[in-house]
């Protein structure tokens, strides 16, 4: 994966969401930003991209996109029910028409038998069509993971969510 992919993607997701009128918003955690940054790099952006929150601690999370203390202690930060009230969050603070979250353990520390280093959940929210979560783990150093990711989550905001809607308008 290049910087090349993440700026073809981006333009994918910009093109798409420019022809259906629609916003997106980030809630970031181990990408620290990355996705939005991705997002924001490309020209005329702020058309489209409403706001990203990077919610690394779990104290952000619950402060800025209002995921639940009891989920948080719970599940854990890295987890399906955490990933999704971080999207379904932050689409109702951002007021977008899609969200996503990204939460994981980027390493070299941190990993469990559970959950190893390069476990990432990411939930997708809109609108339309609700919220949903699904769950890589990512071989490589730190950097690797969060770039993996940070492809992962533009991919899937493409190719579940945009592309589909575009074949129907």
């Amino acid at each position: 994966m290049t910087d090349k992919t993440l700026r073809q993607l981006s333009h994918k997701v910009g093109e798409a969401l420019g022809c259906l009128g629609a916003t997106v918003t980030t809630a970031e955690s181990c990408t620290g930003g990355w996705i939005a940054k991705t997002i924001t790099d490309i020209s005329g952006s702020s058309a489209w991209f409403e706001r990203g929150f990077v919610t690394y601690s779990n104290e952000a999370k619950h402060q800025m996109i209002g995921v639940d203390n009891g989920t948080l202690e719970t599940h854990g930060a890295v987890s399906e029910a955490v990933v999704r009230e971080m999207a379904q969050g932050a689409l109702d603070a951002a007021a977008a028409d899609y969200a996503v979250a990204v939460s994981g353990i980027a390493g070299p520390n941190g990993g469990s038998d559970e959950k190893p280093v390069g476990t990432v959940w990411f939930g997708f929210a809109s609108k339309s069509a609700g919220t949903v979560a699904c769950h890589q783990v990512f071989k490589g150093d730190r950097d690797t993971v969060r770039r993996q990711a940070t492809e992962y989550a533009l991919q899937t905001l493409w190719e579940e969510f945009l592309k589909n809607k575009l074949d129907t308008v």
